[in-house]
């Protein structure tokens, strides 16, 4: 510590009589306090740009699924992670939009089978008191269309996503005005994977920008 100035020191000290002083509190009482002591050091913190810089504990109740994730995961799979979380604990966040409006419910972006394991395991309800480890995305990614575009591009590196529903995902960004351009960059895909999912859908609105021969077939 010796590149500390005596103001750093100082704080230090008085840091660690705070946390013990934290420590005497009940634990719902604790895991406020600790989250907006989070809150407030988040704000200063040299990476208040980086969700992961802030790790909240907010009662699982509050956290619910959307309504746009072509994401499956395996029974296999779901019990290998109920396993693992049982055994090393919740090692990421569930990635979450706080709807300020809500009376702070919260939607999950990433991690929604993570979230099921906090609730749908006793062992792992009880030992997490009913909480759940959530970040939040940041305020400029807060609309449907950005928040659609941050699961997906969570989610393709990892899981499967059924055709169907990533069909319906290019349709709905496709008539919140994103051109084939925009849906492959944000979402990390070809030009002609986002045409094939086009296809999928069968709704001619989706090739408004496309022209095509008269012998273009669309494959089964």
């Amino acid at each position: 510590m010796g590149h500390l100035s005596f103001i750093g020191l100082d704080l230090i000290d008085r840091g660690k009589e705070i946390a013990q002083q934290i420590g005497t509190l009940h634990d719902d009482e604790r895991i406020e306090v600790l989250n907006e002591i989070r809150r407030a050091l988040h704000a200063v913190s040299p990476f208040r740009e980086e969700p992961v810089d802030c790790v909240l504990w907010v009662p699982n109740e509050t956290v619910e699924s959307n309504d746009y994730n072509p994401n499956i995961v395996a029974p296999p799979e779901m019990k290998l992670l109920t396993h693992s979380i049982k055994e090393d604990g919740f090692t990421q966040p569930i990635v979450t939009w706080a709807d300020e409006t809500n009376h702070g419910r919260r939607e999950v972006v990433d991690g929604f089978h993570r979230s099921r394991v906090g609730r749908e395991s006793r062992a792992v309800q009880k030992r997490v008191r009913g909480y759940l480890p959530v970040t939040t995305i940041n305020a400029d990614r807060e609309s449907r269309s950005d928040r659609i575009g941050s699961t997906i591009r969570h989610n393709r590196a990892r899981g499967q996503h059924t055709v169907d529903g990533m069909s319906e995902i290019v349709v709905e960004l496709a008539r919140r005005n994103w051109n084939d351009e925009k849906i492959g960059r944000e979402l990390g895909m070809e030009p002609d994977e986002v045409l094939r999912l086009k296809q999928i859908s069968g709704l001619a609105e989706m090739f408004a920008d496309h022209e095509f021969s008269e012998a273009w077939e669309v494959e089964i």
